[in-house]
């Protein structure tokens, strides 16, 4: 393992974190949507941060909400962002920026001519607002969320801005264009920024019968999700300016349905209850990808909805456990959503995914209302990572 990497120095407050959901993008109907008004965590965000004591969390995924900041090309409204950054700080809470999570302003989409440069200058005017107010504390910075799955939403199922069928790479490239860009500008202005990936980790498998036709299909679509860090990377399309530096931190995003069967589109229980050959653990996934890269990891998004959510705890707790005393520098784990979240496009249902769920009252107040058996789930999954962090003797945990 290369020394740089260790795990003493993992820049995150806790190795347990809290996402909330912070899209603003134009849904499936073309609807600008703003999840951190409708879960009511802006509006509540002190009392949010103030429940995250109760696991000792200390580090949050937040976004600044391009929509909300641009709404006139190159002229910025900081406010929100800065109203966010104080009441994180009146907590001692850590917070990791998206700059851009699936949501542009509304004269732009990914394949505008002028969408790396605004994106370029964007993420430029958000480090000088952010030191401004913080000369101190570790800037991490995702600049684009889950650019694979963002690129084929938008590109290939009409999912969002830019509406295409068949745009998937076209999508993809511009993209990548544009994280590249805005992180040369965000190194220009603090040369010390870290920057955290944030791509889903999947897993995409033959037919038990496939020919080796079938074998070798979906192995090359297997290995299309690493495309974007190939490109950060400049091992691929090096004309965007990929460097390896640029590849600090992996995020890998992984829920319940993240292993799936090419040709059918089957997910595999994520349970393995039939002892599917082609099923692969956890652990195994996220040991591959950072042997390719070598570089430090967080597990940035999991969760699992409804009644399940327990079992998934125990499931993750165990993947990463494995992985941490085995020495890898793993360096986080990120439930997301931590409070609840509706869907997307219809506003309805509630996913039931998060530690909080969300029950409006009579009021119309957006009630936080803890899911005990997650939180006693949450509980002894702190446990069992503590445990394999003191067993392999790396760090004292932070939990």
């Amino acid at each position: 393992m290369n020394d740089e990497y260790t795990l003493h120095q993992s820049p995150f407050a806790s190795f347990w974190m809290g996402g909330y959901e912070c899209t603003d993008k134009l849904n499936a109907f073309g609807n600008r949507v703003d999840f951190l008004t409708l879960t009511g965590h802006l509006q509540m965000l002190k009392e949010d941060y103030r429940q995250l004591d109760l696991f000792d969390i200390k580090t949050v995924r937040e976004g600044i909400r391009w929509s909300q900041v641009e709404q006139r090309p190159y002229q910025y409204d900081w406010s929100t962002v800065g109203y966010m950054m104080e009441c994180a700080k009146a907590q001692s809470v850590q917070q990791v920026w998206d700059i851009c999570h699936f949501g542009f302003p509304d004269d732009l989409t990914p394949l505008h001519p002028h969408f790396a440069r605004r994106f370029s200058a964007l993420c430029r005017a958000f480090v000088r607002f952010y030191r401004s107010i913080d000369t101190e504390s570790t800037l991490i910075v995702t600049p684009i969320n889950e650019v694979s799955f963002l690129s084929w939403l938008g590109g290939d199922v009409r999912g969002t801005s830019p509406y295409c069928v068949g745009q998937g790479w076209e999508v993809k490239y511009h993209l990548m264009q544009a994280y590249i860009e805005g992180i040369a500008a965000m190194k220009e202005e603090d040369p010390d920024v870290r920057i955290l990936t944030t791509e889903p980790l999947t897993s995409i498998v033959p037919e038990l019968d496939a020919d080796e036709e079938g074998i070798e299909k979906a192995a090359a679509l297997h290995e299309l999700q690493f495309q974007v860090t190939e490109m950060l990377c400049g091992f691929m399309c090096p004309e965007l300016g990929g460097k390896p530096e640029y590849l600090d931190i992996l995020g890998f995003n992984y829920y319940h349905n993240n292993q799936w069967v090419a040709d059918t589109g089957q997910f595999l229980p994520w349970g393995n209850e039939n002892n599917d050959p082609r099923w692969q653990p956890l652990s195994d996934l996220m040991y591959k990808a950072y042997k390719r890269y070598n570089r430090p990891f967080v597990l940035t998004e999991t969760s699992h909805p409804g009644v399940h959510r327990p079992e998934w705890l125990t499931f993750v707790a165990a993947s990463c456990a494995k992985l941490l005393r085995e020495g890898l520098p793993l360096w986080g784990i990120c439930w997301y959503p931590i409070i609840d979240r509706p869907d997307w496009d219809h506003m309805q249902p509630w996913h039931r995914s998060g530690v909080w769920d969300i029950l409006p009252d009579d009021m119309g107040s957006l009630r936080r209302v803890l899911h005990q058996p997650t939180a006693i789930a949450l509980r002894r999954a702190q446990e069992v990572i503590n445990k394999a962090m003191m067993k392999k003797g790396v760090m004292k945990a932070i939990l």
